[in-house]
C-alpha cells in the first residue's frame, strides 16, 4: 500500500494537539475525504472513535499513542512515517451489530468493535436467558450483566471480567457473564464467529437492564439480538513488528 496524502486526527489533548501541528509540517495537511489513510492521534478512547467515524470509508487508520495504554496504537513518532505505513502490517476486523428492542416497543441498532455488554440498572439483579442460534443455552442467568466481545475487544472490559483472551485470527467471539449468582459456575462460552445470540432480559419492567454497544447506550430492553456484522470491515495498521495479534497473543503471557 501506498500513502502519499496523510490526515492526521487528533484527540483534545494538548499534546496530540501539539503532535498534529508537527507531523502536519512534515507530511502536509490533508482532509480525510482525500487521504488515502488516517493517522489518529491520541489514546485507545479516541482510536475507537476514529474507527466509528470512518467506519464507512473503509480507509486504512493508524494510531500513534498519546493516551495512557495505547492497546490499539502504534508507538508515537515523528521520524520515517511514510516507511512505518508502508510497512505495516494489515488486521481487519469486523463489528457486531447489536439490535435492542425497549420495553417501550423502539427498535435500535448500533455497531460495536469491542463489545456488547448488558447490564442492570438498579440494585437488583438481572435475569437473563441465553440463546444461541435459536437454541436456549441458559434458561436463566442471574448476574450484573454479560459481554459479547470479539478478538480485538476481547483484552478489554472482557478481560476485566475475567473473559477469555482470543486471538485475532481466531474467528470467535466470546460470551462472558458479570458476576454470575445463577448458574454459579458458569464462566461464559466462546462461540463460533457466525453465531446470532440473543439475549430475552426476563421481568425485564422490575428488573431493567441497559445495552452497550462500544459507547452507544440504549436503556430497558427487553430483547437484544447480537451478531457479526460481516458486511462491514475495518482495516487497522500495525508497526510489523508489533502486530495486534502479536499484542493480544503477548496479553495471555502477563503476570
Amino acid at each position: 500500500m501506498r500513502f502519499e496524502k496523510i490526515c492526521f486526527l487528533a484527540s483534545e489533548t494538548k499534546e496530540a494537539q501539539n503532535a498534529q501541528s508537527a507531523l502536519q509540517k512534515i507530511y502536509g495537511k490533508h482532509n480525510a475525504e482525500s487521504a488515502d489513510v488516517i493517522v489518529a492521534l491520541g489514546g485507545d478512547g479516541f482510536m475507537l472513535q476514529m474507527l466509528h467515524d470512518f467506519m464507512d470509508r473503509r480507509i486504512p487508520i493508524y494510531g500513534m499513542n498519546l493516551g495512557s495504554v495505547g492497546f490499539l496504537m502504534n508507538e508515537f513518532g515523528e521520524d520515517n512515517l511514510v516507511q512505518r505505513l508502508e510497512k505495516a502490517e494489515i488486521a481487519e476486523i469486523h463489528p457486531l451489530i447489536m439490535t435492542a428492542v425497549t420495553n417501550q416497543g423502539d427498535k435500535r441498532n448500533a455497531l460495536a468493535i469491542n463489545e456488547v455488554s448488558l447490564l442492570r440498572e438498579t440494585r437488583q439483579t438481572a435475569k437473563l436467558q441465553i440463546s444461541v442460534d435459536g437454541r436456549v443455552r441458559i434458561p436463566e442467568l442471574l448476574c450484573d450483566g454479560i459481554i459479547v466481545a470479539t478478538p480485538a475487544g476481547s483484552t478489554a472490559y472482557n478481560l476485566s471480567a475475567y473473559g477469555p483472551i482470543i486471538p485475532i485470527t481466531a474467528n470467535l467471539l466470546a460470551l462472558t457473564p458479570i458476576s454470575a449468582f445463577r448458574p454459579r459456575r458458569w464462566r461464559g462460552a466462546l462461540l463460533p464467529h457466525s453465531a446470532r445470540i440473543q439475549i430475552d432480559v426476563l421481568q425485564s419492567k422490575k428488573r431493567p437492564v441497559r445495552a452497550v454497544a462500544d459507547t452507544v447506550e440504549t436503556r430497558d430492553v427487553a430483547p437484544v439480538h447480537v451478531e457479526e456484522d460481516r458486511s462491514t470491515k475495518i482495516t487497522m495498521l500495525f508497526d510489523e513488528d508489533h502486530s495486534l495479534e502479536e499484542r493480544i497473543l503477548a496479553e495471555q503471557f502477563v503476570h
